[in-house]
Parts: structure tokens; sequence; C-alpha cells
């Protein structure tokens, strides 16, 4: 029975994740949210270097919150799960942006997690294409 000689596997060319291995960015979470854990898994796993900021001990004043939202709608920052938005029926009657920066200084619960800064670029929650991009 003649032998043949098998190919080595080919090495598949890199893909754009690869790029940005060591990519720096800043997240923003609390070490107990399911959801930051899940997204920081994720980033460390792809090779981003986290810079965390743990918004219960650390929270954003409203400048900063200002700053970060920039001309991005502000109600994609609000938090469906916290308390204070389905007692205020945030859903249906949004705050103002004012408001909704004042109350999310004062509450960060109130503020949708992660948020994920790098690159000229903001990731709220896991969104895993968002993260990606990077």
């Amino acid at each position: 029975m003649p032998t043949t000689k098998r190919k080595a596997p080919r090495k598949r060319a890199a893909s754009k994740r690869t790029k940005r291995v060591g990519a720096k960015v800043r997240f923003l979470h609390k070490p107990s949210c399911t959801t930051c854990r899940k997204a920081r898994s994720f980033m460390e796993r792809h090779g981003f270097q986290l810079y965390f900021r743990d918004l219960a001990k650390e929270k954003l004043s409203s400048a900063e919150l200002e700053k970060l939202i920039g001309p991005r709608d502000y109600t994609q920052f609000l938090n469906p799960r916290n308390e204070l938005y389905r007692r205020k029926h945030m859903k249906d009657d949004p705050p103002s942006r004012s408001e909704a920066i004042r109350m999310m200084a004062k509450e960060p619960n109130l503020i949708r997690r992660p948020v994920i800064v790098g690159g000229g670029r903001v990731v709220i929650g896991f969104d895993r294409n968002g993260m990606a991009k990077l």
C-alpha cells in the first residue's frame, strides 16, 4: 500500500482582531456585575489592556458624563435594569439630558455597564462587535 504525505496545515492570515492586541482601553464597571465580568473576560482573551474604574467607588462627575456621552443619545447610557429607571418609567418618559446626567452622577447604578472607551469609540454593555472594533 503506497503511503501519501500529508501537507502541513496552513497558517491562517492574521485577523483584524489580532492587529489590535495590546490596545489600551478604559473599562468603567462594577465588579459584581455579571455583564461587566463577561465583557472583561472577552476583552482580556482578545489581548486588550484594560484600565479599570469601579463606578461604585469612583463615581463619574456630571462633567465627565457629559464628555463621555458627547453627541450620542444619552438614553443609551441609562440602565433599564435599574430600580430607579423602572420606578420613574424612564422608558416611556425619559428625563431631559441634563436631568439624566445629574441622576447618573448621583446614582452610578443608573449607568448602563460596562462602559468601554478606546480608540475614540465608546461601547456600552456587552457588545461583542463594538468591543472587537476598539
